[in-house]
């Protein structure tokens, strides 16, 4: 029988990922990580000389963040136990831009926080991986949840029947990012758990009460 189905996002959506890069960085990689707009390229510099990282060195501490420290994430006030809450009556999966093969080390992260949910790495825009599932699945319903403004574009044009909430439970960056809401590509923008769970329980179960 068909469900009502979430799509979320991992990073800053379950579990914090910034705060611990940012802290990894510092002690083991001499880089000093400091948000102060919304460009992710310009917020590392070496510590040494002050000078900014360069993009194939920022992909590389982010792979090594991934391949050694996921252990250092830890869920997003709530996060956890609203979706297990929206599990009891949905189909929920995780939607993460990882490598493929960093899927099992992602679905082992987050069984471990007691979330235990499919999991499907993509890379680049989540809107046809987004309509991929939807297409697997046949849901009644389905939301789908993430941090990043341009993946609600993507899934706003491949996808436009799906239900799009912007959340990012990360304090250092909620701020900075620019609002899918505002501009027309999600139907809420909410960063609070405790905020979002009656959203998307009313979302999510509007068309089979």
């Amino acid at each position: 029988m068909a469900k009502p189905l979430l799509i979320s996002d991992c990073d800053e959506v379950l579990l914090h990922m910034v705060a611990p890069f940012r802290d990894w960085l510092a002690e083991k990689e001499g880089v000093t990580f400091r948000m102060e707009g919304n460009n992710f390229a310009t917020a590392m510099r070496w510590q040494e000389s002050g000078e900014l990282v360069e993009e194939r060195d920022i992909w590389r501490l982010l792979g090594g963040f991934f391949d050694t420290e996921m252990h250092r994430q830890n869920p997003i006030e709530g996060a956890i136990e609203s979706v297990n809450r929206i599990a009891e009556n949905a189909d929920v999966v995780i939607l993460t831009n990882l490598n493929d093969e960093r899927q099992q080390m992602r679905a082992e992260q987050l069984a471990a926080h007691g979330v235990h949910a499919r999991v499907f790495t993509n890379q680049g825009p989540k809107g046809p991986a987004l309509a991929r599932i939807v297409e697997e699945y046949q849901p009644l319903t389905t939301i789908f949840i993430d941090d990043l403004p341009q993946h609600h574009q993507s899934v706003s044009v491949d996808v436009p029947q799906v239900k799009r909430l912007h959340l990012c439970g990360e304090p250092m960056l909620a701020p900075h990012i620019d609002c899918a809401y505002e501009a027309g590509h999600a139907h809420a923008r909410i960063d609070s758990w405790d905020h979002a769970l009656p959203w998307l329980l009313r979302e999510l179960h509007e068309e089979t009460i």
